[in-house]
Formats: C-alpha cells, structure tokens, sequence
C-alpha cells in the first residue's frame, strides 16, 4: 500500500508500483476504439505509462498533453495514458485537443491492471479510481523508471521520467 495526499489529506493505493529493474506486468485495457491492448502489443518500445485518475481534471489532461508534446519527438517511444474513464471519454478528449501521439488506454472491466501495478486508491473521495503515476518501461520489458506522486493534484516529475527513456 503507498500513502499520497489529496488535497493534503491522506489517501492509500492498494498496492505498490513496480520496482525498477523489474519486468513490467503485462495487462489487458480497452482502447479509444473498444480494441483491446496489451503490454506484449507495444513489445521491443519503449513504454510510458501515464496513469491518472481522470482525463476529466485539469491536472490529469495537462500531463497528457504534456507528455504528447514531449515524447512525440523519441523513435520507438509510445506513451500509454491509462485511466478508469470511459474509451469513449477518452478518445473525445484526445480528438478535441488534437493529441495524436499517445494511446488511450481505459481499465473501466475490471480491476486487472491496477491490481498488478497497486495503484487503485482503496480510501477517501477518489475511492476505486487509479493514482497519479509514472511507469517507464524499456524495450527489454523491464521497469526504467517508477514514481507515485505524493500528492495527486500535482504534476508527475516529466523530466525524471523523460531521463530514464
């Protein structure tokens, strides 16, 4: 379990991310167009996770535009941004800001995803959505980089997870 904050109060995950230098869970989501993805589809890339709990907040669609923007530039790099939010939620946003370098990903059938990577949130007012976090998996499948933000109203650390790649 990982204690964060939500607007300064304490809120718990289920579980712990991945440790770096481990090999990264694979895991089924549902896409923008109902097709499902595996961690095995993006295999020989280079893969950020942006995990959030809702594209719906403006700090969870800053950091998909942001990591957009960012990573648009690196060969064989795929930014995945995974939320509980519905595919279709998804894709009107990525559709309305023109964001055309990352994927979609939803975990809105059951708990899967989030179990393997602990980042469910089992208390407070974001109950049964996902925190905000950042898993950098190389192409060899193994964790490069991880980080929980502390506090889920604040930014991930881009540049951190932009060095591990």
């Amino acid at each position: 379990m990982a204690t964060v904050t939500f607007k300064g109060s304490d809120v718990h995950t289920d579980g712990a991310l991945p440790k770096v230098g481990e090999q990264a869970p694979d895991f089924s989501l549902t896409g923008a167009d109902l097709s499902q993805k595996s961690l095995a589809d993006f295999s020989g890339k280079q893969v950020v996770l942006n995990i959030f709990p809702s594209v719906d907040t403006g700090t969870c669609a800053a950091s998909v535009r942001r990591f957009n923007e960012e990573l648009s530039k690196l060969d064989n790099t795929v930014v995945l941004c995974i939320s509980r939010d519905l595919p279709f939620a998804q894709g009107r946003f990525c559709a309305a800001e023109g964001l055309e370098q990352v994927i979609s990903l939803s975990e809105y059938k059951d708990n899967a995803f989030s179990d393997a990577y602990g980042v469910k949130f089992s208390d407070g007012p974001l109950q049964g959505l996902l925190s905000r976090a950042v898993v950098v998996v190389g192409a060899d499948g193994k964790v490069k980089y991880a980080e929980q933000v502390a506090e889920v109203t604040e930014e991930p650390n881009y540049q951190s997870a932009i060095a591990a790649l």
